[in-house]
């Protein structure tokens, strides 16, 4: 794939704070994952799975880089992602490709995919959190999706076929923090970069989980996605720094 610019005006980056992000993955059958991703892109493979998930994320005094913090956006988000690599000029890169996002502000639904990248359905969130313990829900307003997630933060990350530990899923999501979702154009994808000098994550036992994109069996056969782990993110203060858009050429695509 090769950066292409398609906006007038680049948009500005963004200053704010994770207030909560969860990631919830899943390991994938890697043949049933490619054949959901757009040409050009192909999953990423840890131990023999693609790695897919959902991110559901409270974004909190969002506003352009350089103003205050009190004029700032607070919302919750969700965006389903799988962990892939393209080839670029500069060789093989890695990110997340996000099928779809949904938020529960009207200003994130207005403005993504037209002044600022990633296009979002507008969804109704359901949230409940402690120190210990987190459930976060959401239902898209038009009907098209719905999750449901609860967890309990623990200190060590167990049961993961993907990751060793809590630290090699850090390193990985970390690596994966660039990320190019679906526009009205099916040719051109909108990217944005997540920067931190404060990455964290913590380990959490999933007590629930449920997602209408992972349960569809139309897409994901029985036995093709399973549940694997889920990380926490809390209090990080963050900037979303827009990227040039992405669009396949003749040389990646056919490369998934």
């Amino acid at each position: 794939m090769t950066g292409v610019g398609t906006f007038a005006l680049r948009p500005p980056s963004l200053a704010g704070e994770v207030e909560r992000r969860l990631l919830v993955n899943f390991r994938v059958d890697p043949t049933v994952i490619g054949r959901l991703l757009p040409p050009g892109f192909r999953p990423q493979i840890v131990d023999g799975y693609a790695v897919a998930g959902i991110c559901l994320i409270r974004l909190g005094s969002m506003r352009p880089r350089g103003l205050p913090a009190w004029v700032g956006l607070r919302s919750e988000n969700a965006a389903h992602r799988v962990a892939v690599e393209w080839d670029s000029p500069r060789g093989i890169r890695t990110g997340v490709y996000i099928p779809r996002r949904d938020s529960s502000s009207p200003v994130n639904v207005l403005v993504g995919g037209r002044l600022f990248p990633g296009e979002h359905h507008r969804a109704d969130f359901d949230v409940s959190e402690s120190t210990e313990r987190m459930r976060v829900a959401f239902a898209a307003r038009d009907g098209s999706a719905e999750v449901s997630v609860a967890v309990g933060i623990t200190d060590q990350l167990r049961g993961s076929r993907l990751f060793a530990d809590v630290a090699a899923a850090s390193a990985f999501f970390e690596r994966g923090s660039v990320g190019y979702s679906g526009t009205r154009d099916p040719g051109r994808f909108d990217g944005l970069a997540l920067r931190t000098n404060a990455w964290r994550v913590d380990p959490a036992e999933v007590l629930e989980a449920h997602s209408s994109f992972f349960s569809d069996r139309s897409a994901f056969p029985d036995g093709s996605a399973q549940l694997d782990c889920a990380l926490v993110m809390r209090r990080v203060p963050v900037t979303w720094e827009p990227l040039t858009p992405l669009e396949p050429t003749a040389s990646t695509v056919g490369s998934s």
